[in-house]
């Protein structure tokens, strides 16, 4: 059963979150939260805008999971990889294959917040970054992003307000369509 283990805000400045017991979520996402907002400056991830053009928002919350961060430490050789150290807000146990879920699922909480998937997160060098200098080894910077990709973790919008805890159980719901085509059809 998936279940939120941990809750973490980047409030302040730089990149690296805090631990929280719990959020009210609002449609504009994580109040206070450097993502938190209903739109966003188009960046490297949209280069068919212009940077900093503003843009929805499709990204207020970054969610990992224990079992591939561990993957991830493991694979760089370090003993445990700290989600505060990549920005994440929401850490999930109990939820193997988590990057690999479908766009457009909902991950909701026992109060009915809900967070709509809307991609994979993508590593970067920003947290390999941290990572290298949390463990004195500059190499981790680079091995981060080769070693992470596909065990990032997901970014999504919120769909629902509500309050979710450290503790909660996590209802996953996949989308029901995602636009196969009947086989006697191909």
């Amino acid at each position: 059963m998936a279940r939120l283990t941990q809750l973490l805000i980047a409030d302040g400045k730089g990149f690296v979150s805090r631990p929280v017991d719990s959020f009210d979520l609002t449609l504009a996402g994580i109040p206070g939260h450097r993502h938190s907002g209903e739109t966003r400056g188009a960046d490297s991830r949209t280069p068919w805008h212009p940077r900093g053009t503003p843009i929805a928002n499709t990204r207020h919350v970054s969610i990992v999971s224990e079992e591939e961060c561990a993957i991830v430490a493991e694979a760089l050789g370090i003993p445990d990889l700290d989600p505060a150290l990549l920005g994440a807000n929401v850490v999930i146990g109990g939820l193997k294959g988590l990057t690999q879920l479908p766009l457009s699922t909902r991950l909701q909480f026992p109060s009915g917040a809900t967070i709509f998937v809307t991609e994979a997160n993508a590593p970067c060098r920003q947290p390999g970054r941290k990572i290298a200098a949390a463990h004195g080894d500059p190499s981790l910077e680079f091995a981060f992003v080769k070693v992470a990709m596909g065990l990032r973790g997901l970014v999504g919008l919120v769909e629902r307000e509500g309050t979710m805890k450290v503790g909660d159980t996590i209802r996953v719901i996949r989308p029901k369509y995602r636009g196969e085509r009947a086989s006697s059809l191909v």
